[in-house]
């Protein structure tokens, strides 16, 4: 009954109350977030390594399996895992904030100690929002390359990456694939952004488990719709960007606007 009332009501469960935010408050939070990022740049590049590496097997494999059509989708899934992703760098800015040790071995040590648990059923949440995405783009694209082009092989890209550009800038059905495609990407990405914004850092802060969790972060965007939705529309730019040179400026945004997640969850949740 208290998740119903938070989730219809604009207000967390379990006493948690949910404060309005505004632009300035987004700005403060990314330029806490890049302190931490310039506080703990050793203990972050040696966390944040795996996200550019995940990339560049993500985009092996697509190059590998004539699954090129599905690299911008496994791309932009960063954007859906990526809360769950930044666990550590929530760990490593509420004990900076703190005064405690911020080691690398600091960022995953008490987490377990604390709700593991309900960590990864927010994980395995935003895990299956990014499988689903992963399944709908798949069909989106066998639907038009597949109808577009009686016999040919729905799976493949024609004609390797630059003539699969090519098509995808310059063709009706190219077209049609940006705007449907990116449509239905929004969705999927406001869906993990409602349930994620302030689940994830708030159990690394707090004794709650996943569904209070989930209510609260569901509450905190239903007051500020707009505020938080130029947040991921602002986080979704800027990770997009780090992927574009090969993955590698994800070394450096993800850790940024990680730590900037936690402060803007700071202010969100009273």
């Amino acid at each position: 009954m208290a998740t119903l009332t938070a989730l219809t009501s604009g207000r967390a469960a379990a006493g948690l109350a949910v404060r309005d935010i505004g632009a300035d408050d987004l700005k403060a939070a990314l330029r806490a977030g890049f302190d931490d990022f310039l506080a703990m740049p050793t203990h972050v590049v040696f966390i944040s390594l795996m996200y550019p590496l995940i990339g560049l097997v993500l985009a092996t494999l697509s190059f590998g399996n004539d699954v090129l059509p599905l690299l911008f989708p496994l791309a932009s899934g960063f954007a859906l895992i990526g809360p769950f992703a930044a666990v550590g760098l929530y760990e490593l800015s509420r004990r900076r904030q703190l005064g405690q040790s911020t080691g690398w071995n600091a960022a995953f040590r008490d987490l377990a100690r604390r709700d593991a648990g309900a960590l990864l059923a927010i994980g395995g949440l935003l895990g299956a929002i990014f499988l689903a995405w992963i399944v709908v783009a798949d069909a989106l694209y066998a639907g038009i390359y597949g109808a577009a082009a009686p016999g040919a092989s729905p799976g493949a890209a024609p004609g390797g990456i630059l003539a699969f550009a090519a098509d995808v800038l310059t063709t009706p059905r190219g077209w049609a694939l940006i705007v449907i495609g990116n449509l239905v990407g929004f969705a999927f990405s406001l869906l993990a952004l409602a349930l994620s914004i302030v689940s994830v850092p708030l159990i690394v802060d707090r004794h709650v488990d996943a569904l209070t969790a989930v209510a609260t972060s569901v509450a905190a965007f239903r007051r500020n719709p707009r505020t938080l939705l130029g947040w991921g529309v602002l986080v979704a730019a800027v990770l997009v960007a780090g992927t574009l040179p090969l993955f590698v400026g994800l070394a450096v945004a993800m850790p940024i606007l990680g730590h900037a997640t936690w402060h803007l969850y700071r202010r969100i949740v009273a």
